[in-house]
């Protein structure tokens, strides 16, 4: 289930039949509730709940419930409860919404008895501290409360399904993290979990404890209250008994014991008492999650006893008849059935009942069945005096069935030796008994889709021989299982020697009851439930079962051994043989029979000795005292010790474990000591306690600790168990202190969660998981782990705890997401794998790596962008230094590359090409021909797509011309060979389909290759060498797709340009002059002319006749030799003119293009084939399509520097002077000598500082934009760098650059205008870029994560739409002195002009068109509050130029108009406003706190402290030439640019109007001088 399931059994008096139990949900919710299976407590076919479920039409699975009937008693609290919320003319309301009023519980000495709050009914003994309708709401908050009715429950289920029941505390919890305001709920829910630590005492409340089932409706009819709860797939019973290594370790115990123990302090806080814990009643979802079953808690009030009779509630139902004389009752303890069943009291049905009750068998389940023995074969009536027709129990059905020998061959030649492979009864074959009385729909889900009802046996002898299963109970008891219900399907005929079903029913109950059978029913129990299920005595039993293929997963179901030693014989019937003839016995055979009777009581006294542990006691059994009204004092305080003010570092510190903490048994002896400061306050909780050291001790005994037996022994004499000897030290303290005699002497529920048995990092673990439980959805539970692993809870916890977390939080990643939700799944990957260490994350990461990019994105679109985001190289890289590079070969390589072929989705394909091939060189030649060439390659054919091709071409030009002629060439001939030979051959159409399919693939991975390699090599390796392949596929005409002759002849075309005239004809014609022969002296030369008709076959989309390789080949071979040396290479150059002439109208004519024509026309239409379009090859085209990142094409520079005919051409050009120059470097110390322009000193330093000289040398000139560079900005690490300006078509572009070799590694080009600004938001791996809107984006993967834009209707006015700049003013800056300034003359007011991180409160500042301020939350991608100004000029209002923090209360901004702004950042308050400059702002930096530097196109560098009057500036820097476009601040120093010119400026005061001093700068790359400016500078230091 993909939900969490789970079951309530109760102990009421009244029960259905399951018949009666069916008709009853019928009539209260309608036939669209689907009936299931009812659960029974007890061995015989009745009970009161149901598992049940919404019938879909549309196929969609329903989430199970478990559906509960309780017969209302108006007198009960529960009842009365009930009432009050659900009066009968109202709907469904939470149980919570009835207001509760505040009460003062303490007195005067800090105690309470609570006068006035508990319950006043008499007969109420559910809480003695708080009322009921404050307890019973604070244990079920969630439930829907109303009257019965289908609707009800069909919202139920629907809310349940998509996970909004409990998703409000999530969404508390992840505000919390993220440092926002929260509400009350998640301070209620801490304090559930125990942050920062347990009470004694607890309040009620409307949160749900996270390890309490989830109470989710309770509905009244008349007659019953039904209360409805999501079903869970195992209990603590269920994993005990058939999968106990599902807990895999120590840890888990502990950890699963925690989770039991939080729920119940929480309850005897509230003074509540569970009254009947065990692991029935502990319930575990599908991660084990635990959650405590309180359904007996809420029946507890009735004081009604327990009837020891089963009957059915329903008056007049026949099953009371059925089951009359049947003597089984309640569950009662295992020895004593046995007692009775052995001593002839007790028939065989009701022991065989029991057996599978005990062993978990379910009625109802037709999977796990209760089963029977068949005893006859139905082919005579069954005779005690006959041997005939018996059936062998000695032997299983399964081996009666298919004999010995087919057993014996089974054993000997399987892998894993068995004789059994399936259940002994398993659901086809209960279906198929049962296909009379089942609805169609579970038989054709059961036995086959199509229904065919004669193919269900029509007699029980036909039955019995189709069947090797054994038998269901209901051939012993219901004379209703053969009438037939189906139209078509005739009644299951009973043998001849019954007249009708109720005579063959007593019949074969009285042979089940026979003497024969009762003599042999101990070894049909040694097969089924006993030792010939294991070891030898399987073995010769021919019983060994197939063992499950993982032991450690957890089960619900299977086949169970409950006896080790052999079962005794029934002595009843030893007994009563003895006397059939008493009279003939000697003396010695008397004594020899009463001698076997002993021996017979002895054998049976050891085996109940020995199968004790089927009766286990997890209660004390003074019930009468449990249930005495008691008067309970409770010690009162504070439900919560939570402080006043939450936030993420106090989450944190509670989340802190240390791996190597471990406590002692000297810990355990001083907790021991100091119990008796925390008991219990009544005797009900120490009996729950004392439950509770039973189920410690039976989780790491793997038996339970008591039965009725040694507990009478030890409540009597107080000698504890042997058992307790095979225990742990430390853990037979705690359960020693648990199950002490005196209940006031065991210690509370909240001393053993402190104990020193629980390792920090069990709690930080639950601490960590608990609001994962909660019944939210997947999208917030995503969210929520990654916002605290990204604030460092994962690497608090330790590598320890964070692999335990790992099973509960990986395979949330598994299903489809949202692109946002994939982020946040991306963090939980990348956080995961720094904080776990090398062999979890081999077992935990990298299988949930493998499915996601197994996922297929065109069924599941939501995988795409996390696909995207692990196939990054960053993150490959990160899982290579954890795992090695062999490990992720064995296991992620092979399924990069399968996102490479079978209809890959776009992105994820071009991300996967872009990591093989960066990845290729480090993995080095070997690695990468084996694991990722080769693969490719022999995936031609089989759905490759373009950028796999592209991986094989980028791979061959990243290593070199070498590696393609060695490596990749020899692979590309062999698959051509081969798919040539394939053509000669007779071979079926899929065969001859690949083919083809995989040639074009190889001739467009051939086509890519042409431009890596020189003319020499084309020569060698595709012409002259073994033929040339483009000449035998000209050749071949049995290829099975026309098409590829015409790739072959265009690719053919395409080498002979490549290489030149000269070489072809040298080469290549001698080869084609036979293919022209062949074409020249075809049947179509010699036809003549063609029909007007035919003429329209040039003009189709595919070539359709081998004669189209003329046009193809001969014109472009002419236009590329010149006729005449073509004529002289081809001797049938006549025929083919003459041909061209007639057919496509084509002549040879000097110095005229129109005889191409045809040519061209043909060309321009090149094939695409329907499964792998065919399109010109071109290595610069691998995007990665919707992220607006191109791929770097630094890595084909570096891969192709020995190859001389490389001739890509690069959208940016990089150069570097030559090693004897010198780099850029500012140095403060003297220069010795140079030859770089001179400038000594720094204007405004100190007359004693050293003289700075600047060596100007370029190491590397980059051409980074098409048009001017914009803006720039470094990251923190200073590896890393962005430039923002003008790209290709004059849009927006943004370019990553790698600063250790000035190469871009990425761009992002999803702007449509140009743009301006860019800022880095490291915390958030995040940037922000401007063209008058925000992209917000990932730094990492170029996803757009949001776009920010202003709305212009909310300024009130209508401003000026922008529009487009020129192309000509792309390209330049406006440094006019005095002038409006950048971005002044057409721009919008509500477009946004510039902006500025404000890092303390990680928020985004942004300028805006019409001078406002306009707060943006970056994580959220959401706009805050708006700051307006005031416009100077109501014509047009001043821009926003320049923003700047001035330390963490205060903003500057920078305008158009020359104005400076200082503003709170706390309010938006005005502080003041100032004539900075005369022109246009360039820039603001806040060098200090007081300090504020502003440049302008008014020529001048100004420094204002802003502690003093701004009339005029503290300095005044003048002598620039041009306006100031930009400037950084370092030190002390100011370093401005201006034009082509770098000034030094220093903050040190000497005076206050001072000079720049400056130096030209030039480019190196040119040899002719060119007009350029300098338009951004960042100063980086190694």
């Amino acid at each position: 289930m993909s939900k969490s399931q789970m079951t309530i059994s109760n102990g009421m008096e009244a029960q259905f039949c399951f018949d009666c139990l069916q008709r009853q949900i019928t009539t209260d919710f309608s036939d669209k509730l689907v009936f299931n299976y009812a659960v029974a407590a007890s061995a015989l076919p009745f009970g009161s709940n149901a598992v049940v479920q919404v019938a879909n039409s549309d196929g969609e699975v329903s989430p199970h419930f478990i559906l509960m009937y309780l017969p209302i008693d108006e007198d009960a609290c529960f009842t009365k409860y009930i009432n009050d919320h659900c009066p009968e003319d109202n709907k469904p309301i939470p149980s919570e919404s009835k207001p509760i009023e505040s009460q003062n519980l303490d007195d005067d000495n800090g105690k309470t008895s609570l006068p006035g709050l508990r319950c006043n009914s008499s007969t109420c003994y559910f809480s003695k501290r708080f009322s009921c309708l404050r307890t019973l709401t604070s244990l079920a908050p969630l439930s829907q409360i109303g009257p019965v009715s289908f609707l009800a429950y069909d919202e139920l289920a629907s809310s349940f399904l998509s996970g909004i029941t409990e998703d409000h505390v999530l969404h508390s919890l992840n505000l919390l993290i993220q440092g926002k305001t929260t509400g009350r709920d998640i301070i209620n829910f801490l304090n559930l979990i125990g942050v920062p630590s347990f009470t004694e005492t607890s309040f009620p409340g409307c949160i749900r404890h996270p390890n309490i089932v989830p109470i989710l409706s309770m509905m009244k009819s008349p007659t019953h209250i039904n209360i409805i709860l999501p079903k869970t797939p195992y209990t603590l019973e269920n994993i005990l008994q058939y999968s106990p290594d599902a807990l895999k370790s120590n840890w888990h115990i502990k950890f699963l014991m925690y989770q039991i123990l939080s729920p119940l302090r929480y309850m005897h806080g509230l003074g509540i008492v569970h009254g009947n814990l065990s692991p029935s009643n502990v319930l575990l979802t599908d991660a084990l999650w635990c959650w405590l079953n309180i359904g007996d808690t809420l029946t507890l009030q009735s004081n009604s006893k327990l009837s020891r009779k089963i009957v059915c509630c329903t008056k007049g139902c026949h099953s009371n008849e059925i089951y009359a004389d049947l003597k089984l009752s309640h569950p009662t303890d295992w020895h004593i059935v046995f007692i009775r069943w052995w001593s002839g009291e007790l028939t065989n049905f009701d022991y065989l009942l029991f057996l599978n009750k005990i062993a978990g068998r379910r009625w109802g389940d037709h999977t796990f069945y209760t089963v029977m023995p068949w005893i006859i074969d139905f082919s005579v009536k069954p005779d005690e005096s006959n041997e005939t027709g018996w059936r062998d129990l000695s032997k299983s059905k399964w081996r009666l069935a298919k004999g010995d020998e087919q057993l014996d061959f089974t054993y000997l030649t399987s892998e894993i030796p068995h004789h059994v492979s399936d259940e002994c009864l398993s659901e086809l074959a209960v279906c198929s008994y049962k296909a009379r009385r089942l609805p169609l729909s579970v038989l054709r889900t059961a036995v086959r889709s199509v229904y065919e009802p004669n193919e269900y046996p029509s007699t029980m002898h036909r039955l019995y021989q189709w069947t090797p299963d054994e038998c269901i109970p209901e051939f012993y008891y219901d004379p209703k299982i053969f009438q037939s219900q189906h139209v078509g399907m005739s009644d299951l005929a009973v043998p001849s020697w019954a007249s009708n079903p109720v005579e063959f029913i007593k019949l074969h109950r009285d042979a089940l009851e026979s003497y024969r059978v009762s003599c042999q029913i101990h070894h049909w129990i040694d097969i089924i439930f006993g030792y010939k299920m294991s070891g030898e005595a399987a073995i010769a039993a021919k019983n060994v079962m197939l063992p499950p293929s993982e032991p450690t997963n957890p089960k619900s179901a299977g086949r169970c051994q409950l006896f080790s030693l052999p079962h005794p014989a029934r002595w009843g019937f030893i007994k009563k043989s003895s006397k059939h003839n008493p009279d003939s016995r000697t003396s010695e055979e008397h004594v020899l029979h009463e001698t076997s009777n002993l021996q017979a009581l002895e054998k049976a006294a050891k085996f109940i000795e020995h199968a004790s542990h089927l009766s286990p006691l997890y209660n004390h059994p003074d019930l009468e005292e449990l249930l005495s009204q008691e008067e309970v004092t409770f010690e009162y305080g504070r439900d919560t010790n939570l402080p006043l003010s939450l936030d993420i570092n106090f989450l944190l510190q509670n989340l802190e474990a240390d791996d190597c903490s471990t406590s002692g048994y000297q810990d355990f002896l001083l907790w021991r000591q100091k119990l008796s400061c925390s008991t219990n306050p009544c005797e009900k909780m120490g009996n729950d306690v004392f439950s509770v050291g039973c189920i410690l001790a039976e989780l790491h005994l793997r038996r339970p600790l008591f039965n009725p037996v040694t507990l009478a022994h030890y409540l009597h004499s107080g000698v504890l168990p042997n058992l307790i000897q095979e225990l742990p030290p430390q853990v037979s303290i705690l359960v020693e202190a648990c199950i002490q005699k005196d209940w006031k002497r065991r210690p509370s529920i909240k001393s053993l969660l402190e104990s020193p048995y629980f390792p920090a990092t069990v709690r930080s673990s639950y601490l960590f998981l608990s609001p994962l439980q909660l019944l939210s959805k997947d999208g917030s539970r995503i969210h929520y782990v990654s916002n605290y692993a990204k604030s460092g809870a994962l690497k608090l916890m330790g590598s320890f705890a964070a692999e335990m977390c790992a099973p509960y939080c990986l395979p949330l990643l598994l299903a489809p997401l949202s692109d946002t939700v994939a982020e946040w799944a991306y963090i939980i990957l990348k956080e995961f794998l720094k904080s776990l260490n090398l062999q979890a994350v081999k077992t935990l990461i990298l299988p949930v790596i493998q499915k996601i990019l197994q996922a297929c994105c065109n069924l599941t679109t939501g995988y795409s962008h996390l696909k995207v985001s692990i196939l990054q190289d960053s993150f490959v890289h990160e899982l290579w230094s954890k795992v090695g590079k062999q490990v992720y070969l064995e296991i992620i390589h092979s399924m990069v590359l399968s996102n490479l072929y079978v209809s890959p989705h776009k992105s994820s394909s071009g991300a996967a090409s872009v990591l093989l091939i960066g990845s290729s060189e480090e993995l080095g030649v070997p690695f990468t021909v084996h694991q990722t060439i080769l693969p490719l390659i022999l995936c031609f054919g089989k759905g490759l797509c373009s950028d796999g091709i592209d991986v094989i071409v980028r791979i061959g030009g990243l290593l070199g011309e070498t590696f393609i002629v060695k490596q990749i060439l020899p692979l590309l001939k062999n698959v051509v060979r081969s798919c040539i030979d394939a053509s000669n051959v007779s071979r079926p159409e899929p065969m001859q389909s690949w083919s083809a399919l995989a040639l074009m693939d190889c001739l467009m991975t051939l086509d890519g290759m042409l431009e890596l390699l020189s003319n020499e090599v084309v020569v060698k390796e595709l012409i002259e060498d073994g033929g040339s392949i483009y000449i035998q596929l000209l050749m071949t005409s049995n290829l099975g797709m026309p098409s590829l002759q015409q790739v072959s002849a265009t690719s053919l075309v395409a080498v002979s340009q490549q290489i030149g005239p000269e070489l072809t004809t040298l080469y290549v014609m001698p080869k084609l002059k036979e293919v022209f022969e062949k074409l020249a002296f075809s049947e179509e030369t010699r036809g003549g002319p063609r029909m007007k008709g035919s003429k329209n076959k040039v003009e189709n989309e595919q070539m359709e006749s081998r004669m189209d390789l003329v046009l193809l080949l001969y014109p472009p071979f002419a236009s590329l030799l010149g006729i005449e040396t073509l004529r002289q290479c081809c001797t049938t150059w006549l025929l083919l003119e003459q041909y061209l002439l007639w057919n496509h109208n084509w002549k040879w004519e000097k110095a005229e293009e129109s005889s191409h024509g045809g040519v061209d026309n043909i060309n321009a239409r090149r094939t695409s084939y329907s499964k792998n379009p065919i399109s010109e090859y071109n290595p610069a085209k691998v995007f990665l399509h919707g992220f607006g990142w191109s791929t770097p094409q630094s890595q084909i520079d570096k891969g192709v520097k020995n190859s001389a005919s490389h001739k890509r051409h690069h959208s940016m050009t990089s150069s570097s002077i030559s090693r004897g120059q010198e780099p850029w470097h500012w140095f403060p110390s003297p220069a010795t000598s140079w030859d770089g322009p001179d400038f000594l000193g720094r204007v405004g330093a100190s007359s004693n500082e050293i003289p700075w000289k600047i060596s100007a040398s370029v190491i590397h000139s980059v051409r980074a934009h098409h048009g001017a560079l914009r803006s720039f900005a470094v990251c923190q690490d200073e590896c890393t760098f962005f430039t923002a300006g003008v790209g290709p078509g004059f849009k927006g572009s943004v370019q990553k650059w790698d600063l250790s070799r000035i190469v871009s590694s990425s761009a992002y080009d999803g702007h449509e205008e140009v743009v301006n600004d860019i800022c880095v938001i490291e915390s958030y791996e995040r940037t922000a870029s401007c063209d008058g809107t925000i992209h917000v984006w990932n730094s990492q993967s170029g996803k757009k994560m949001s776009v920010i834009a202003e709305n212009s209707a909310q300024y009130g006015s209508s401003l000026m739409s922008a529009s487009k700049m020129h192309s000509d003013q792309a390209n330049m800056l406006d440094f006019s002195s005095l002038g409006s300034g950048i971005l002044s003359s057409a721009y919008d007011g509500n477009m946004y002009t510039c902006m500025h991180n404000l890092g303390t409160v990680n928020r985004l500042v942004a300028g805006t068109g019409n001078g406002s301020l306009r707060f943006i939350d970056i994580e959220e991608g959401q706009k805050l509050h708006l700051w307006r100004s005031d416009s100077f000029d109501s014509t047009f209002p001043s821009l926003i130029s320049s923003i700047c923090s001035c330390g963490s209360t205060k903003i500057a901004a920078g305008l158009s108009s020359g104005h400076c702004r200082l503003l709170d950042m706390r309010s938006g308050d005005l502080i003041t406003s100032w004539q900075a400059h005369d022109g246009y702002v360039t820039k603001l930096a806040a060098p200090e706190d007081h300090l504020l530097v502003s440049s302008s196109l008014d020529k001048t560098l100004r420094v204002w402290d802003l502690r003093k009057n701004l009339v005029s500036p503290l300095i005044l820097f003048k002598g620039h030439n041009d306006g100031v476009s930009g400037f950084s601040v370092w030190g002390q120093d100011v370093i401005s640019i201006s034009r082509s010119k770098i000034g030094l400026s220093s903050l040190a005061q000497q005076a206050s109007v001072l000079g720049v001093g400056y130096f030209f700068l030039f480019p190196t790359y040119n040899t002719t001088k060119r007009l350029f400016m300098v338009s951004n500078l960042m100063i980086s230091i190694d």
